[in-house]
C-alpha cells in the first residue's frame, strides 16, 4: 500500500475495489477503483429511507472518503439509470467535479435530473457507446452490452497495469429483449480468453433457481390479459421500464385502447426515450387530462407507484385524491412489476383500497406480467463458464444473496471470493485478494433541500419527537429572578387540549415549585432555569403519559 499520495493511497502495481454504498445491501451504489494514485467511481444512487427516518424519503451515501481526494478521482462511470446507480449524481456531483461518463438514454435522463437541480451545463458529461473503449487516468475503460429492465445497460470492463475487472452493473441474459440487441456474448466470451483478474457482480437473484425470464414473455401475457377486461385498465410497472411501456401500448392498441401516462417520471423517460431513439413505433400516449375524455372501455393508464408510495399517482387515485384521474367499481389495475424488499406494506395498503372500492388487482403472481431484471443462477452459471475469472466480488444484495452468489461461484471453478461491506479496501492485485484497510462510510439523508447526516443531531431529534413527543415552556422573570405570570406550557404530540387542561395546570405549578426552589443567584442564570424547568416538564409529562418529551425552554428577562 503506497502512502506517497496520502494515506489510503494504491500504489502503481495495486488495483483496489472500495464500494461506499451498495455492498451488503441493495441500492446506494457508490463503487471506487483504486490504481497508481488514482480513483474512478462507476454509479452513484440514491436508497429509500424507511421508518427509522421520519420525514426523509432518499438517502444517499456519504462521499467523505473520496471527496477528500477529490484532486484524485478522474471520473464517474455509470452503468444505467435506475436510480440506485445514478440518482444521487444531482445531490453529490458538486461535491466531486469530476467528468461523468454514460450511453445516450443515460445521459439524457440525467440531463432532466440536473436541470431541475440548475447544474445542466455544468456537469461535463461524456457520451460513449457500447462496445467503445477510452481512458480515464491510469483506467481504460470499455462498456460491455448486457440486458436489464431499461435501454442501454452496461457492464463496465476496467483494465489496468495490474488486472481486467469485470463490473456487471444490473444485468440479465434476457434472449428477447425487445428494444434493444441481446447482450453481447462474444465480448464475454472474449473477456474469458483474454484472463480476467476479478467480477465485482450483481447478487440480487443469487438465490433465485433457473432463469429470470424475457420481456418477450411479458408482451404476450399482457395482450392476452387486457382482452379479458371491459372497463379502465390500469397498469402500474417502473417507470424506466421502456420495453414494458411498448409492450402495454402494444397490447392497448390490439384491444383499441389509448393509452394515457399518469405520473411526472414516466413522461420523463418516455420522453428521454423518445429523444434517444426508443418508442418511435407506437402511438403518441395521451395526458391524463385528455384521458378524461376517453371511454372506460377504450382507455389504458399506466401509473406510478408500483412501491406504494404515498405521492405517486396510483396511490393518489386510491385514497381518491388524485385531481384528475380516478377509477370506480368494475376497472382492473394491473401490477406489472414486484415488490421491492421493504415495500410490501405500502404495496398492500394501496392495493386494500382499491379492492375495498370494487377494483380488481392482478400482480405477477397471478398472471406472468413481471419477469426480474436481475439474473438467476443459470445465468450466473453461464457468466462464469465464459468469463472464467479468478475472483468474484459479490455486490448489490444482502448477505443472504452475497453468501448464495459465492457459493454458486466456487461451484463454477472461481478460486476466490471476498463478501465485501461498505467501506472494506480489497486489494484485487497483487497477490491472493483480500481486504486491507477500512474506510469510515455513512448515509446522508435528504431532508428537503438539504442533505444531513442519516444518524446526525437532526434525525435523533426528529426521531425523539416522534416517539416522546415535545414541550415548549415560556417563562418571563424580572430582574430579581422572580416569575412575571404564569408559566405557559405547549406540547405537540403528547395533549388532547380539550381534554388536558388539568395536566397542563399542574405541570405548570410543578415548573413554578421547580424555580421557586432555586436560590437567588440561581434564578439569576438563564441555564440554571432552563435545566429546571425543563425537568419540572419531563417529570410531569413523566408520571402522567410514561414519556419524556424533547422540551424546549424560553427564558425573557424583564
Amino acid at each position: 500500500m503506497s502512502h506517497e499520495g496520502g494515506i489510503h493511497c494504491p500504489g502503481p502495481d495495486e488495483l483496489w475495489f472500495l464500494p461506499l454504498g451498495g455492498a451488503s445491501e441493495i441500492g446506494l451504489n457508490l463503487n471506487l477503483y483504486g490504481h497508481d494514485g488514482r480513483w474512478l467511481m462507476v454509479d452513484l444512487g440514491i436508497g429509500f429511507a424507511d421508518d427509522s427516518l421520519p420525514g426523509i424519503d432518499i438517502v444517499v451515501p456519504d462521499p467523505a472518503f473520496i471527496r477528500e481526494r477529490r484532486e484524485n478521482l478522474v471520473g464517474l462511470v455509470l452503468t444505467h439509470a435506475h436510480e440506485d446507480h445514478f440518482g444521487a449524481v444531482q445531490y453529490l456531483w458538486p461535491e466531486l467535479g469530476c467528468p461523468v461518463y454514460a450511453t445516450s438514454f443515460t445521459a439524457e435522463v440525467l440531463r432532466a435530473k440536473l436541470h431541475e437541480r440548475g447544474l445542466v451545463g455544468k456537469v461535463p458529461i461524456r457520451e460513449v457507446r457500447p462496445g467503445e473503449r477510452f481512458k480515464v487516468g491510469p483506467f481504460e475503460i470499455e462498456l460491455l452490452r448486457l440486458t436489464h429492465s431499461i435501454p442501454e445497460p452496461n457492464s463496465v470492463v476496467v483494465r489496468t497495469e495490474a488486472g481486467v475487472v469485470l463490473h456487471t452493473g444490473d444485468w440479465k441474459f434476457d434472449p428477447d429483449p425487445l428494444i434493444a440487441p441481446t447482450a453481447d456474448y462474444d465480448a464475454l466470451q472474449r473477456l474469458g480468453r483474454e484472463g480476467l483478474l476479478a467480477v465485482v457482480g450483481d447478487s440480487t437473484n443469487a438465490t433465485v433457481p433457473g432463469h429470470s425470464g424475457s420481456e418477450g414473455q411479458v408482451r404476450g401475457a399482457l395482450a392476452e390479459l387486457f382482452g379479458r377486461f371491459h372497463n379502465r385498465i390500469a397498469v402500474t410497472c417502473f417507470a424506466t421500464n421502456v420495453a414494458r411501456l411498448e409492450s402495454i401500448a402494444l397490447a392497448a392498441a390490439a384491444h383499441d385502447r389509448q393509452v394515457a401516462l399518469v405520473g411526472r417520471s414516466l413522461w420523463r423517460i418516455y420522453e428521454a426515450a423518445r429523444a434517444t431513439g426508443y418508442l418511435k413505433s407506437i402511438p403518441d400516449f395521451i395526458s391524463e387530462h385528455e384521458a378524461g375524455y376517453i371511454p372506460r372501455d377504450r382507455l389504458v393508464l399506466i401509473c406510478t407507484g408500483s412501491q406504494g408510495e404515498p405521492r405517486s399517482a396510483l396511490a393518489r387515485i386510491a385514497t381518491e385524491d388524485h385531481p384528475v384521474v380516478e377509477l370506480e367499481a368494475g376497472d382492473a389495475v394491473i401490477y406489472s412489476s414486484r415488490e421491492i424488499p421493504g415495500n410490501e406494506r405500502a404495496i398492500a395498503r394501496v392495493q386494500n383500497l382499491l379492492l375495498k372500492q370494487g377494483i380488481e388487482v392482478v400482480t405477477a403472481s397471478d398472471v406472468p406480467v413481471h419477469v426480474s431484471g436481475h439474473p438467476a443462477r443459470d445465468e450466473l452459471r453461464q457468466l462464469y463458464q465464459w468469463t472464467r475469472p479468478q475472483v468474484l466480488v459479490p455486490v448489490h444484495g444482502e448477505l443472504r444473496h452475497q453468501l448464495a452468489h459465492a457459493e454458486l461461484a466456487r461451484s463454477c471453478g472461481v478460486a476466490q471470493v471476498v463478501i465485501p461491506e461498505d467501506g472494506g479496501i480489497i486489494q484485487l492485485a497483487p497477490g491472493p485478494a483480500k481486504v486491507v484497510g477500512q474506510v469510515q462510510t455513512g448515509r446522508l439523508a435528504l431532508d428537503g433541500k438539504r442533505l444531513v447526516p442519516a444518524n446526525g443531531a437532526v434525525i435523533k431529534g426528529r426521531r425523539r419527537v416522534m416517539h416522546q413527543g415535545s414541550a415548549v415552556v415560556s417563562l418571563a422573570l424580572n430582574g430579581r429572578g422572580e416569575l412575571v405570570g404564569a408559566p405557559q406550557v405547549s406540547a405537540i404530540g403528547l395533549l388532547d387540549h380539550h381534554g388536558d387542561r388539568d395536566l397542563v395546570l399542574d405541570i405548570c405549578d410543578g415548573v413554578r415549585e421547580a424555580i421557586g426552589s432555586l436560590s437567588r443567584s440561581e434564578r439569576m442564570d438563564d441555564e440554571v432555569i432552563r435545566r429546571a424547568a425543563s425537568g419540572a416538564v419531563r417529570r410531569g409529562f413523566g408520571g402522567s403519559h410514561g414519556k419524556k418529551p424533547v422540551t424546549e425552554v424560553h427564558v425573557i428577562r424583564i
